[in-house]
């Protein structure tokens, strides 16, 4: 006798209910005889008098047309859940190549059936069996691996690198040659894609009473050298207990983050304590510059007393013309898309570490500037530390 009996016919169990209703006999003695269950037979015995009108319940038909619409309907859910994970596969006057089509129904045999990831695919199961085994191409190897690398970039990168920077990282670290175009394909494929530029929101609060600095900028950011001109700027961001306040210094050499100071109000001390950072952290020489827009924090006379006394000239652009201190808002942009907007702050100590452990962490050393031809801020600076050496000193003979 097989291990799981194969279901009972129709007719078996009309008989088997005729027994119950007109032999005499017990149910418990029937089942016995029979060798089903008496729940089993109970439950035949119930249905046969719904479907006879005799008691209230859904008959055998509507049942079974319950059946069959719970397993259309189980069908509906599956196909619309492989759609949503091939959605990556298909763009829109791009034909999709039948072996990636192919890959992606390997990942996912595990899932759904192979039929049913073929018919809704749209190619045919003996495609992808004769695919299989002919074994994966040289170009779908190559393509393993370089998803498998990407896919460690892209987690190193904290889910933030699109294919521009992904292909930087692998060029210049890895010593990978592949094109920008292939990696988003592959991207496309896995289902990866970077974070997205979005709005930022100002703080500024301006008092025209105060006096401000000239611009000495006209908007000419980059220098030829680190420290010769900062930006600031401070932004806020809520948790749950409340806003969190972070006032920066950027190089505009190099986009480094070289001062920081973080608080639960927008007060001028935040300001004082990020160039103080900045000044101890790189000892600028003389000439340096601090550009900034006309908040409050940047006009107090705490902060302009801290500028003179580290021998700083001040720079403002003008009122309400964001491109005035557009680099330091582009910070703040990234800062915003790659961390702040990535998800809920239960406290401002949560927030502060996760800052800190973007800034010092990550973005300074690591984050990839398209700017900077794709280096990091230190990367780009160690190479022009570099490049100085290299250079012959003037009055010395070789």
């Amino acid at each position: 006798m097989p291990a799981t009996k194969p279901p009972y016919p129709p007719e078996f169990r009309a008989e088997a209910v005729r027994l119950v209703r007109e032999s005499g006999k017990k149910l418990q003695q029937i089942a016995a005889d029979l060798g089903v269950s008496e729940a089993s037979l109970r439950k035949w015995v119930r249905q046969a008098g719904i479907d006879a009108g005799q008691r209230p319940g859904l008959t055998t038909a509507e049942r079974e047309e319950l059946n069959r619409l719970r397993r259309e309907n189980r069908i509906l859910r599956e196909e619309r859940e492989i759609l949503k994970k091939s959605r990556s596969l298909f763009c829109p006057g791009e034909p999709t190549e039948p072996v990636t089509v192919f890959r992606f129904i390997e990942q996912e045999k595990a899932h759904h059936p192979v039929a049913t990831l073929c018919r809704v695919l749209g190619v045919s199961t003996s495609g992808y069996y004769a695919w299989r085994q002919r074994g994966a191409s040289r170009r779908s190897q190559e393509d393993a691996d370089l998803s498998q690398r990407i896919r460690l970039i892209h987690a190193g990168s904290r889910g933030t690198y699109g294919a521009p920077r992904i292909h930087a990282e692998l060029r210049l670290t890895h010593g990978v040659r592949c094109g920008r175009k292939r990696v988003a394909r592959l991207m496309r494929a896995m289902g990866l894609a970077g974070v997205h530029r979005r709005r930022t929101r100002g703080i500024t609060l301006r008092d025209p009473r105060r006096p401000v600095y000239p611009d000495r900028l006209g908007r000419q950011f980059v220098p030829d050298a680190p420290n010769r001109v900062w930006v600031a700027d401070l932004t806020q961001h809520r948790t749950e207990e409340g806003w969190l306040y972070l006032a920066t210094v950027v190089d505009a050499f190099s986009r480094a983050v070289v001062g920081w100071a973080m608080g639960n109000r927008p007060v001028a001390e935040l300001v004082v304590d990020a160039v103080t950072m900045a000044v101890r952290r790189r000892r600028p020489g003389p000439g340096l510059i601090h550009h900034s827009d006309h908040g409050v924090q940047y006009t107090s006379l705490a902060f302009t007393r801290r500028l003179e006394v580290l021998g700083i000239a001040g720079s403002m652009g003008s009122v309400g013309d964001a491109l005035d201190n557009a680099m330091a808002e582009s910070f703040y942009a990234t800062l915003q898309r790659e961390l702040l907007d990535r998800q809920a702050w239960a406290t401002r100590d949560q927030l502060r570490m996760a800052i800190f452990e973007y800034v010092e962490g990550f973005y300074n050393r690591r984050r990839r500037h398209s700017a900077l031809g794709y280096l990091s801020p230190y990367e780009y600076e160690e190479r022009w530390i570099q490049e100085r050496k290299a250079q012959p000193q003037e009055g010395v003979v070789a």
